[in-house]
């Protein structure tokens, strides 16, 4: 007997190795299938669950289960493609005869439109940090790079030096997947990061040598977490505008609306935010036709 728990590590160790997902999809897999791992125990009061014991019967149970526990649909779908890519690890390595998820038609739920800030607020947020500090030059930097590129926020706390071209006005990001591409720095973002790199030796005496290639660094020196970072940029979000649940990939989401709205191509755009198929990135033309409707609805008499 195969146990489903040694199963899934194995399948996880897969998805790093060798399919090359980020540490935050393996994470967001491993949470997802250690849930309908435990549910399985659950249900068949077993310590110990097979593989072969999983089927379309026991993935719709749980499916329903999630519902009853008031899960939304988006976070149900997530779960139920972690289980059936887990499943067709499962087929390759011999241990199901068939993927039981494959026929299971995923939930459809309402497209979120992303939240964005208008230009104005964008250039407000930029003037908030302190620029008599290093930790606020800092900040500076990072919003600039945030909203000036539209790069994730795991892909910031990654730069290190070695990918910064600010004569070229370039970098070099990874991206999902480990994938690599070339993204142009603004003058407002190469001017903030030459003005923080400047004084970016006040704190690399307090940290570890490992950190020292990192661009953003905390006040202890050490390479900035994402924690900290969602935390700062949060706090400066909420300064100029009062949706709720904001955080960083606002400013991205900003980025590719403004890009679209000032007549940026859509495939240029896709190439810039590092995205993998051109619908993830058609979510901002929503955006904008819903903005235009809404100006229509208030300023045309015949509306």
């Amino acid at each position: 007997m195969c146990a489903v728990e040694k199963t899934i590590k194995e399948f996880l160790i897969s998805l790093g190795l060798e399919r090359n997902y980020s540490e935050n999809t393996v994470k967001a897999y491993n949470s997802d299938l250690a849930q309908f791992g435990e549910f399985l125990r659950q249900q068949l009061g077993q310590q110990k669950v097979s593989v072969r014991e999983i089927n379309r019967l026991a993935i719709r149970h749980f499916l329903g289960a999630l519902h009853l526990e008031d899960y939304n649909s988006r976070s149900i779908l997530r779960k139920l493609t972690a289980i059936r890519s887990f499943c067709r690890y499962a087929c390759q390595r011999g241990l199901l005869e068939y993927n039981p998820a494959t026929h299971l038609m995923p939930m459809r739920w309402e497209k979120k439109l992303p939240t964005f800030l208008d230009v104005a607020q964008a250039a407000k947020v930029m003037d908030l940090p302190d620029r008599q500090t290093v930790l606020g030059l800092r900040d500076w930097a990072i919003l600039e790079m945030l909203y000036g590129t539209g790069i994730r926020l795991m892909e910031l706390v990654g730069l290190n030096l070695s990918v910064l071209d600010l004569v070229g006005e370039v970098i070099k990001v990874r991206g999902k997947g480990k994938k690599e591409r070339i993204v142009p720095l603004g003058s407002k973002a190469v001017e903030s990061l030459r003005v923080y790199l400047s004084r970016r030796k006040e704190l690399m005496g307090k940290g570890r040598v490992s950190s020292r290639p990192a661009v953003f660094l905390n006040y202890r020196g050490e390479r900035i977490s994402g924690r900290s970072v969602r935390r700062i940029v949060t706090g400066y979000l909420q300064q100029v505008s009062e949706e709720a649940h904001l955080s960083p990939h606002v400013l991205r989401h900003s980025f590719a609306t403004h890009m679209l709205d000032a007549g940026a191509d859509l495939r240029a755009v896709k190439e810039l935010l590092g995205h993998a198929s051109l619908s993830s990135t058609q979510i901002y033309t929503h955006v904008t036709v819903e903005r235009l409707r809404e100006v229509y609805k208030q300023a045309h008499p015949r509306a």
